[in-house]
């Protein structure tokens, strides 16, 4: 049981139940296992939020850009798509509670995203084993970000650090 702290206990209430949501430890993911994400369209203020902190290539500025390089609409950056992507995974909460560190990834943009799209994500557990040190282990995952056509706009193959489970207690339950 989750212990309250004075932030999630409302003043008046002894004690505050433990939330709902966890997520998977590492020993939890095994090879093979699949995990799908809710859909999210994504919108000009998307992209004009994310360009304004530095990604200032034309293509992404105005549709006159994109279109001078061939493009039919306003096009996304695939930073962007990628931000998006892994705030679909984390909507899931797959790993909420139990990711410790995003080690690293490789990423491939198959196809462009455009604002008005609506992406999707799915993710299957590649590898799973033991870290070098800690009671976690080193998961990875192939995700694939389609579009609204099911067409898949980006692959990548994030490396995450997972907690393992809690070690029972004396009482046989977990800390």
């Amino acid at each position: 049981m989750a212990t309250a702290t004075s932030f999630d206990t409302p003043a008046g209430e002894s004690t505050w139940p433990a939330p709902y949501t966890r997520g998977l430890y590492w020993t939890e993911m095994t090879v093979g296992s699949s995990f799908a994400t809710a859909s999210r369209t994504v919108t000009e203020s998307d992209l004009a939020n994310f360009v304004g902190m530095g990604f200032t290539e034309p293509l992404f500025l105005d549709a006159s850009g994109a279109a001078a390089a061939g493009y039919r609409g306003r096009l996304v950056p695939g930073a962007l798509t990628f931000s998006l992507a892994e705030g679909l995974v984390m909507l899931t909460n797959v790993i909420h509670g139990t990711g410790m560190a995003f080690l690293g990834t490789t990423i491939t943009v198959k196809a462009p995203v455009f604002v008005g799209d609506t992406l999707e994500v799915s993710w299957t557990v590649t590898a799973a084993r033991p870290a070098s040190s800690g009671r976690r282990g080193v998961v990875t995952t192939k995700n694939l970000v389609r579009n609204q056509h099911g067409e898949v706009v980006m692959e990548y193959e994030p490396v995450r650090l997972i907690a393992a489970a809690p070690e029972p207690t004396d009482e046989g339950h977990r800390s």
